[in-house]
């Protein structure tokens, strides 16, 4: 099958002209213009697009977000409680006594600042999400038109064979019987 032109591609599988295809389009029509393949990792691409900050968030996100976070947090909040309740205010010395106001304070700054970042990881999940969704609607675009592309070439093939057979029963059915 010789190489069409992009515009004629356009028509011939999408029914499209060429200013009417998206960019996803656009790519797999060209991969199949160039005979190179369309598919890619969605954890690549998102990988090779996201800036320190997005790691950054990605990383705090899995830390905060962990079992092992939340035991040591507990571990860290009941030793601080422990230790300005009983071991320090036995000394006269506790540093925070309870209702535990600086460790309120601190606990809201935490809070402050891990939720946006992990908001930001869950946007840069979303945003995964949608790349994922991209590139396997590429792929699945790619497939479908190679396989209507077999088809028709297929039909051709059946088409070309049914003609030569119909050409050898023409000519065995105009052949004078010898007696």
């Amino acid at each position: 099958m010789a190489q069409l032109p992009l515009a004629d591609l356009a028509q011939r599988l999408l029914r499209k002209p060429t200013h009417a295809l998206d960019a996803e389009e656009r790519r797999v029509l060209d991969s199949i213009d160039s005979g190179t393949i369309v598919s890619r990792d969605a954890a690549d691409e998102a990988d090779a697009r996201a800036s320190l900050g997005d790691r950054l968030a990605d990383r705090v996100a899995a830390v905060g977000g962990s079992w092992g976070f939340i035991i040591g947090f507990t571990v860290v909040l009941i030793g601080w409680m422990l230790l300005n309740t009983d071991v320090l205010a036995h000394f006269g010395m506790a540093f925070d006594p309870y209702p535990y106001i600086f460790l309120n304070l601190m606990l809201s700054t935490l809070a402050a600042v891990q939720a946006p970042v992990i908001m930001m990881s869950q946007n840069r999940q979303a945003a995964k999400d949608r790349l994922a969704a991209s590139l396997d609607y590429e792929t699945n675009l790619r497939a479908e038109l190679d396989i209507l592309r077999l088809h028709h070439k297929l039909d051709g093939v059946v088409l070309d064979r049914l003609a030569a057979l119909e050409a050898k029963i023409d000519g065995l059915a105009n052949r004078a019987p010898t007696a």
